[in-house]
């Protein structure tokens, strides 16, 4: 296995859960110290929010900097205990932040405070009620004639996440509108399905403009800085490739992800042309389907039991 490539992925903020992560941090000093490490950060007691029912947890100010301090406590575990050595990273929306920590181009202080501020300024740029989400879901769902239906509406194609699911973000009071013109311009409309999505702000759509100075300016401000070396192996949900090696790109990339299109279908079709495994770390498993609706096999880890049963068969000096 040592001469195959790894490519972690990390969900983002929706893969939340009352207990996340309490398995590692149970079973593992890097985990425990991991959590802690957030809570002197960010001064409020991370395991107790993230172990417990507390309906901060779905607030997405403190939600971000949760998901990414259970992310990599459990990463680290993970690298440490099974050797892992992975070549590409890649995360979904928030996700793509654990994964610029677990290569090495943001510290995880830095990170931190960069999505304690990002969720802050997200929900800032909308009072909640205004906007909403949707994913609609069908069947090799074309990306150009959705977006003609949406064409004159105050509502954008947030996620482009696989065949089968696109999200759609905007005014809650257009997305009635935006659907109506959906089942109008796509063939088949019986054959799809529209979910709302449990959010409190219209994310990755022009609504999140207002906040983009704002956003730079804390980017700009990371004390330990950008370390762009490393990111030459990072997916850009913006772009829909890999990050460069410039510390501005880098930037500019994260603050136009906050008002654009999760490209995040070009994510995986480039990771699986890279990578020959492709595991998922988080508390819950969104990016295995998607992986699954283009063919391609993804584990996913979402406990430390789960951890064990993939990686327990192998040699300590194995590395993947």
């Amino acid at each position: 296995m040592n001469n195959e490539k790894l490519a972690v992925v990390f969900p983002g903020q929706g893969s939340q859960r009352a207990g996340m992560g309490k398995d590692f941090y149970d079973s593992s000093a890097i985990a425990r110290n991991t959590f802690e490490e957030a809570s002197d950060v960010l001064g409020w007691d991370v395991p107790a929010l993230c172990f417990n029912e507390n309906e901060k947890l779905h607030l997405t100010e403190y939600a971000q900097p949760c998901i990414l301090a259970t992310e990599i406590a459990m990463y680290r575990t993970i690298q440490s205990e099974f050797q892992i050595s992975p070549s590409f990273f890649g995360g979904h929306s928030l996700g793509e932040y654990t994964a610029l920590v677990a290569a090495d181009v943001l510290s995880y202080k830095d990170a931190l405070g960069v999505v304690r501020e990002r969720g802050r300024l997200m929900q800032e740029a909308s009072p909640v009620g205004i906007g909403s989400m949707t994913a609609v879901i069908g069947e090799n769902l074309p990306v150009d004639l959705i977006q003609k239906a949406l064409d004159g509406l105050p509502v954008d194609i947030a996620n482009i996440n696989s065949l089968q699911q696109i999200v759609i973000s905007g005014r809650a009071d257009s997305m009635d509108t935006a659907v109506l013109n959906i089942q109008k311009t796509l063939p088949s409309p019986d054959a799809l399905r529209f979910v709302p999505l449990n959010v409190s702000a219209p994310f990755h759509s022009r609504f999140m403009d207002t906040i983009k100075d704002r956003f730079q300016e804390v980017l700009n401000q990371v004390p330990d800085g950008i370390h762009p070396e490393n990111a030459e192996k990072v997916t850009s949900n913006y772009t829909g490739v890999f990050h460069t090696n410039s510390s501005p790109e880098v930037i500019q990339k994260l603050v136009e992800q906050l008002s654009h299109t999760v490209k995040w279908k070009d994510n995986m079709s480039l990771i699986s042309r890279q990578a020959s495994q492709i595991c998922e770390i988080g508390p819950n498993r969104p990016l295995r389907k998607f992986f699954q609706s283009i063919g391609v096999n993804c584990f996913s880890i979402t406990s430390y039991s789960s951890a064990m049963r993939e990686f327990q068969n192998r040699k300590p000096d194995d590395t993947i």
